[in-house]
């Protein structure tokens, strides 16, 4: 059964839980790594903190919840975005939480649909004011975020590279000698070294590949960028390490510092 199924299918065995966390996010179409990794586990809330197990396969946090913070969504009752992405900034690793913030906070296309970002960084700082267990650390990781990450991959190769002291200049303006504007996913402007990332669905087609190898092109002529280095989410996501090695191999051969700042 799909999701959607699953979920009517629990919330109508027990109609007090409250869709939320990672398959609240799904509903809002808010990336996550579990997304990534297709994981299944169903997560509700029950708002009353008298259900303990929700079944095999289903995941309950007994958590207040005010009424405003829910909403209907797709025929389920589920945790808005503001509540949804300040729960997984509470309870989940910071990796799997920094990805859902920017998911929720930017464009994307998510399978067929393109979606408008769903909230803004004031609003998440908001829905963290609530002294529940974890706000505190939710609040030094919603300070790391990226309000114009593209994809979950540019979020994990950022914070590894934040992680051992690599402080690149995000999502970095760039002039091309026609004077178009190009973005630039990382780029280490004083050692002219720019770093791009590929996500899963990159070069769908022939046409995007061709309009993709002209912006490369075009990105290589701008004089912020002497050197260009290209990573797949393979690489971002399981081979981390000697994505980092390159990186400061790059740096290193530039002569003109490490990028960190």
């Amino acid at each position: 059964m799909d999701l959607l199924t699953l979920l009517k299918a629990a919330q109508l065995l027990k109609p007090q839980l409250v869709v939320s966390h990672r398959s609240a996010a799904r509903l809002w179409r808010i990336e996550t790594l579990g997304t990534v990794s297709n994981r299944t586990t169903l997560d509700f809330t029950d708002p009353g903190l008298s259900v303990r197990r929700g079944g095999e396969g289903v995941q309950v946090h007994r958590i207040p919840l005010a009424p405003c913070e829910v909403v209907e969504r797709q025929g389920l009752r589920a945790t808005g975005v503001n509540r949804t992405v300040a729960d997984l900034l509470r309870a989940e690793p910071r990796d799997d939480a920094l990805v859902a913030v920017e998911s929720a906070l930017t464009r994307r296309r998510i399978g067929s649909v393109r979606r408008a970002p769903l909230t803004t960084p004031a609003a998440l700082a908001a829905a963290l004011e609530a002294p529940l267990l974890g706000a505190p650390r939710a609040r030094d990781r919603l300070r790391l975020a990226d309000p114009n990450s593209g994809s979950p991959a540019e979020t994990i190769a950022r914070l590894r590279m934040h992680d051992v002291g690599l402080r690149p200049e995000p999502q970095a303006e760039l002039r091309t000698p026609d004077g178009r504007r190009r973005f630039l996913d990382f780029l280490f402007r004083a050692e002219g070294l720019g770093v791009e990332i590929e996500g899963y669905a990159y070069h769908g087609t022939r046409d995007a590949h061709r309009r993709d190898l002209h912006r490369f092109n075009q990105i290589l002529q701008c004089p912020e960028v002497r050197t260009l280095l290209r990573f797949t989410a393979e690489d971002v996501f399981h081979r981390a390490a000697g994505m980092l090695a390159q990186i400061r191999a790059a740096l290193g051969a530039t002569g003109s510092g490490s990028g960190a700042r």
